[in-house]
C-alpha cells in the first residue's frame, strides 16, 4: 500500500478528491509527456513550414505540426494505422503513455466503475474533406463505407474505450479549444460525486489540415507571419493571431480513495473546476473578460482557495489581439489590480501553437508538471509587452517556487469557458 494511506480521501463537503495518477501526450514536440515538457522549459518553438500538403495557394505558411509521425512505432497495429484517422491515432499513442504510467490494472479493475471522457475540437476533417471530394469526383457508391466511423468526433473516445474495455461512461465533449479542459472538468465532476471510480479524459485534434488552414486563415484567426519564431506571440504587442497545432493530451484520473487503495504514485490533484458561457459572440470573446474570471473563481473556490493562493496561471494566451488582452483583463478582475499585476502568466502556444482540442488536456499536463515540480514554465515567443495585456508574462522559467494552486484556461469559440485548478498532492485536503 501507498506511504499515504493516511490522507484524507475526502474534501470537507464529503465529496471525492480527484488526484492525477497518469499522463500522456502527443504533441508538436513529439511524442510523450517529455518531449513536452522539455521543450515548454526549455522555451523551444515547435512551429515550422508545412509539410503535409502545398500551402503555395494560402495566406499562411507554418503550422506546428506533429512532424515524422508513425502510428505502428507506438503501438498501434498496421490495420489500425490504416484505418483510424490521425485525431485517433493522437489519442491512442497519449492514453497508452498515461495508462502505462498510472499503473492501472484494468484486468483487476471493474471496468463498469472507469469512464473514457475524450473530446475533440473538430474530429476526422481529413476524411470529412476526402470523403466529400469522392462524392463529388466519383459518385456516392466510391465513398468509403467505414467514411462515417472514421470521421464522426466521438469515435477517439469510442475506440479508447474499445481498446482499454472502459465501460463507463463514454463521452466525447466538443468545445471547440476548450474541449480538452471540460473532458477533463466532466470526469472530475463525476469522481468527484461518486458515479465513477476512474476515468480515462482528454482531448485530441488533426486540425493542420487544408480546409482548416483556409477556413481560419480566411477568419483572419491565424498568424500570417513567415518566420515561425515571430509568428505565435501570447500576450506580446507584435501578436497577429494563432498559429494552427495538433496532438493530444490525456490523463488518468482516479478518485484519492481509489489511487491509495491499489497503491498508485498520486501525481497532482484537481482540486477545483469552473465552466461558464460568455452568451456574447460566435467567435470573439466578450471583451470584459467576466465570464472567464467566473470560470477561474469557481475553480479556486471549489478547492476552497482565494485569488490570494494563486501560485499561477496557465493562460489559454493564443496570441491573437482579442483572447490575449480579455484574458489580462480575466485575472485583473479575479485578482485585483496590484495582485493581477504580479501574478506569474505562462502560454505554451509560442512553444505547441493552439492544438484546439488538444490544448486544454496539453496544458493540463503542463500545469500538473509546473506545480509537482514548484515552477512555471517561460512563454516562448513573448518578447515586447503589450499595455492592453498588463500581466507578468514568464520569460525566464520560474524556479523553486512552491505553489498551493494553479490555474489552467481553456477558451473556445461560442463562449465556452474552462477553468482546472490544479495543486500538488498534499496528505491533508484543504
Amino acid at each position: 500500500m501507498s506511504e499515504n494511506t493516511n490522507a484524507s480521501t475526502r474534501r470537507p463537503d464529503g465529496t471525492h478528491r480527484v488526484v492525477i495518477t497518469g499522463m500522456g501526450a502527443v504533441s508538436p514536440a513529439g511524442v510523450g509527456v517529455g518531449a513536452l515538457w522539455d521543450a515548454v522549459m526549455g522555451r523551444a518553438c515547435c512551429i515550422g513550414p508545412v509539410t503535409r500538403f502545398d500551402t503555395a495557394d494560402y495566406d499562411v505558411h507554418i503550422a506546428a505540426e506533429v512532424r515524422d509521425f508513425d502510428a505502428t512505432e507506438h503501438g498501434i497495429t498496421k490495420k489500425e494505422a490504416r484505418r483510424f484517422e490521425r485525431f485517433v491515432q493522437y489519442a491512442i499513442v497519449a492514453s497508452d503513455e498515461a495508462l502505462a504510467q498510472s499503473g492501472l490494472d484494468l484486468e483487476a479493475e471493474d471496468t463498469t466503475r472507469i469512464a473514457c471522457v475524450f473530446g475533440t475540437g473538430i474530429g476526422g476533417i481529413d476524411e470529412l474533406q476526402s470523403g466529400f471530394f469522392t462524392l463529388a469526383e466519383k459518385g456516392p457508391k466510391r465513398v468509403s463505407p467505414l467514411f462515417i466511423p472514421t470521421m464522426i468526433g466521438n469515435i477517439a473516445a469510442g475506440n479508447l474505450s474499445i481498446r482499454y474495455g472502459l465501460r463507463g461512461e463514454c463521452l466525447n465533449v466538443v468545445t471547440a479549444c476548450a474541449t480538452g479542459a471540460h473532458s477533463i472538468g466532466a470526469a472530475v465532476r463525476d469522481i468527484r460525486h461518486g458515479y465513477i471510480d476512474a476515468a480515462l479524459a482528454g482531448g485530441s485534434e488533426e486540425s493542420v489540415s487544408p480546409i482548416c488552414l483556409a477556413g481560419f486563415s480566411n477568419l483572419g484567426a491565424l498568424s500570417k507571419a513567415e518566420d515561425p519564431a515571430q509568428a505565435s506571440l501570447p500576450f506580446d504587442v507584435r501578436r497577429a493571431g494563432f498559429v494552427a497545432g495538433e496532438g493530444a493530451g490525456a490523463v488518468v484520473l482516479e478518485s484519492l480513495e481509489h489511487a491509495l487503495g491499489r497503491g498508485a504514485t498520486v501525481l497532482a490533484e484537481v482540486t477545483g473546476f469552473g465552466s461558464t458561457g460568455d452568451a456574447y459572440h460566435m467567435t470573439a470573446p466578450e471583451p470584459s473578460g467576466e465570464g472567464v474570471a467566473r470560470a477561474m473563481r469557481q475553480a479556486l473556490e471549489e478547492g476552497g482557495f482565494t485569488s490570494d493562493d494563486l501560485g499561477h496561471l496557465n493562460a489559454h494566451g493564443t496570441g491573437t489581439p482579442a483572447n490575449d488582452a480579455t484574458e489580462s483583463k480575466a485575472l485583473l478582475a479575479l485578482m485585483g489590480e496590484e495582485a493581477g499585476h504580479a501574478v506569474p502568466v505562462t502560454s505554451v502556444k509560442g512553444t505547441t501553437g493552439h492544438t484546439l482540442g488538444a490544448a486544454g488536456a496539453i496544458e493540463a499536463i503542463v500545469c500538473a508538471l509546473s506545480v509537482m515540480n514548484d515552477c512555471v514554465p517561460p512563454t516562448a515567443g513573448f518578447a515586447e509587452a503589450d499595455p492592453e495585456c498588463p500581466v507578468n508574462v514568464v520569460v525566464e522559467a520560474k524556479t523553486n517556487y512552491p505553489q498551493k494552486v494553479a490555474l489552467s484556461n481553456s477558451l473556445g469559440f461560442g463562449g465556452h469557458n474552462a477553468s482546472l485548478a490544479i495543486s500538488p498532492f498534499c496528505r491533508t485536503a484543504k
